[in-house]
């Protein structure tokens, strides 16, 4: 059984601890106020709630569940050393979240031609990044139910053992899973969450995922 520390408290990383807790994964939380948690850990007598350098250190995998501007604050506290050789799941989106969206086109703090999971990966070199999960509702994270259709998780990163350990939980979770490639890859991935909320921003509800169609 893998250990994974889940870097966060708010829905994206509650629900993914939640659901990786169903498939018989053993979960540690990494916050830094615990009683943000306290409801969590009471519905989860087996999951764990640490710092961010506990969950870091105590996990075999990561996952980064935290707002795209605290990302690499975040990685700082839970400690370089905490970070060597680990596969990192990137769920992070570049949000310039004190620019409200325009017709309901949110605006991203990076440039065009780079992402920040690019920027995470040469932060923190000795870390394994796999991008996945920017692109769609928690509520569809683990175990999306889309009339018998499996979705499409777009994912890339530098190492291919990284990116095989996550497209084992996807498969686990109920995803069909893309491979797109190196971490260059994130700059066509990250602004699918642009696409994703500007349905839910005009009107267009928010229960929807991306579907890759092939021939």
């Amino acid at each position: 059984m893998k250990r994974i520390g889940i870097i966060g408290s708010g829905a994206v990383a509650k629900t993914l601890a939640s659901g990786y807790i169903k498939h018989g994964y053993d979960v540690m939380m990494g916050t830094r106020t615990a009683s943000k948690l306290d409801e969590w850990k009471a519905k989860h007598e087996h999951g764990k709630v640490g710092s961010f350098d506990e969950a870091a250190g105590w996990g075999e995998l990561l996952v980064l569940a935290v707002k795209g501007s605290v990302a690499k604050d975040a990685l700082i506290m839970m400690g370089k050393e905490n970070l060597k050789g680990k596969t990192i799941i990137d769920t992070t989106n570049p949000i310039a979240s004190e620019i409200p969206p325009v017709n309901g086109v949110l605006s991203y703090f990076t440039p065009a031609n780079s992402s920040l999971h690019e920027d995470l990966q040469h932060a923190f070199p000795e870390a394994h990044f796999v991008k996945c999960y920017n692109s769609v509702g928690s509520p569809f994270m683990v175990d999306p139910d889309f009339g018998g259709v499996k979705p499409t998780m777009f994912i890339c990163g530098n190492s291919d053992a990284a990116k095989m350990e996550v497209k084992e939980i996807l498969a686990k979770t109920g995803w069909e899973t893309e491979d797109m490639g190196k971490a260059e890859a994130a700059r066509g991935i990250e602004p699918l969450c642009v696409l994703w909320c500007t349905l839910g921003f005009n009107g267009g509800g928010w229960s929807h995922a991306f579907k890759l169609l092939k021939k």
